[in-house]
């Protein structure tokens, strides 16, 4: 992991979405974009980060009503963050003392400029990998 920063290996495409967007047109946006996470507003404030696991565990485990359930009410709000000038190295050991699988990426003044997924450090690190290969692959449908 010697050699590479975040910026190199992060994705830089953020999709932001309001809290009061319901599940079902998140999951939309989701599917659409072909990402597993999206970074949820209250207003001009960054309010948490939903992920295609949140969906999951906290809203359809929990028979939430797709259409009327907030991302609000399930987000992650404890979000964590790594600047864009830290090794990949120092991503990947955030993630593991944090028990994450996505972490923000932001720049010197705190401005979000990406997000790193462990899935991006496999491919970008380990292109033989088992993750790296599984997160290259185009979802099947």
């Amino acid at each position: 992991m010697t050699g590479y920063k975040v910026s190199d290996v992060m994705t830089k495409q953020v999709i932001y979405l309001p809290a009061e967007t319901t599940l079902d047109e998140a999951a939309k946006v989701m599917k659409e974009a072909d990402i597993g996470d999206v970074v949820v507003t209250e207003g001009a404030t960054l309010a948490g980060m939903l992920t295609d696991r949140d969906i999951v565990v906290r809203a359809v485990a929990e028979r939430a009503d797709p259409a009327v359930t907030t991302i609000g009410s399930i987000i992650t709000r404890e979000v964590v963050m790594i600047e864009q000038n830290c090794t990949a190295g120092e991503a990947a050991a955030l993630m593991r003392e944090r028990g994450v699988r996505r972490v923000l990426v932001c720049d010197s003044e705190r401005k979000l400029v990406g997000i790193i997924s462990l899935g991006d450090l496999a491919m970008q690190l380990d292109p033989q990998s088992a993750l790296s290969q599984i997160s290259e692959q185009a979802p099947t449908v």
